[in-house]
């Protein structure tokens, strides 16, 4: 049967999960489309799916069907279901984060299952970057967004320092001479930051061949995020303070995250360029001359 028409198996079992989990996927929804730190959740499948569609035309002779490496990921998926739905001690975002993670090890289990080992090592990537959409339980995105505010905090001290405006640092407060600026959580830049990080991420994948380039970018990716929000923090600061009061609540400061974006994605291209270009120039062979006699 799978053999026959691995495209229908493969899209049943998708169905038949999608139904059993349609109450975590409209959880999940929810969250993503009302809540900053889980924005990102929205472009996981889209971006794996278009990944996936790149390759297929190319991988269609490997297609071999894997049952024992899908039938063991499929029974991992129903093994973390069970943990979760009877499990006494999981708060209720604990839960989403089991049962998302059951769905997506569940589309990838059906997926080996389907197409085989073969293909699916060739879609390691798209594969494993499902598993991005499995949303962060609240206490661990509670740290992220802390470490967020501090090192956006340290990064404005830093900008304020080299434009010789006094300033000093208690946590996530800034004392300047007439403001005092406090990094609250709305404004650790997490949307931005996790929507930057994951676009990295598929850029690298895409114009990036070694390994190696492929995690410098994404590392530098996180360094960018805390930059470019500190970069704003600097900005609006010194619009209030040096040109007009109303820069500290107008549209810069609640509209202008998509302008910061910009500039820090900027970087990242800017990145990116140096390290295809460099990776394209290591690719270049020297022709040597044909030995004489």
């Amino acid at each position: 049967m799978i053999k026959q028409a691995p495209k229908s198996v493969f899209l049943f079992l998708c169905a038949i999960s999608l139904i059993a989990a349609r109450r975590p996927l409209g959880e999940a929804f929810w969250l993503a489309t009302n809540d900053d730190g889980y924005t990102h959740l929205l472009l996981i499948l889209p971006m794996a799916a278009a990944l996936i569609w790149l390759e297929w035309r190319s991988l269609k002779p490997l297609l071999e069907p894997g049952p024992r490496a899908g039938l063991v990921l499929l029974g991992v998926s129903l093994v973390v279901a069970g943990f979760t739905r009877w499990s006494g001690h999981l708060l209720p975002d604990e839960r989403l984060t089991g049962n998302i993670l059951a769905l997506v090890t569940w589309w990838v289990g059906s997926f080996v299952l389907c197409f085989g080992i073969r293909v699916s090592r060739s879609l390691l990537f798209p594969l494993g970057f499902l598993y991005l959409a499995v949303p962060m339980p609240r206490f661990l995105l509670d740290e992220i967004v802390s470490w967020l505010q501090l090192g956006s905090a340290f990064m404005a001290h830093g900008m304020f320092a080299v434009a010789r405006v006094p300033v000093s640092q208690d946590g996530v407060l800034l004392s300047l001479p007439d403001l005092t600026v406090e990094v609250a959580k709305e404004c650790s830049s997490i949307r931005s930051s996790s929507m930057l990080l994951v676009t990295t991420m598929l850029l690298a994948q895409l114009f990036l061949r070694a390994g190696w380039r492929k995690w410098l970018v994404i590392l530098l990716a996180i360094p960018v995020s805390v930059a470019k929000n500190g970069l704003r923090i600097f900005t609006i600061a010194m619009l209030g303070t040096k040109v007009d009061p109303s820069y500290l609540t107008g549209r810069l400061h609640h509209q202008g995250g998509v302008i910061f974006f910009t500039i820090g994605l900027a970087g990242i291209f800017f990145v990116l360029w140096i390290l295809h270009r460099n990776e394209d120039k290591s690719l270049l062979k020297p022709v040597s001359d044909a030995p004489t006699s």
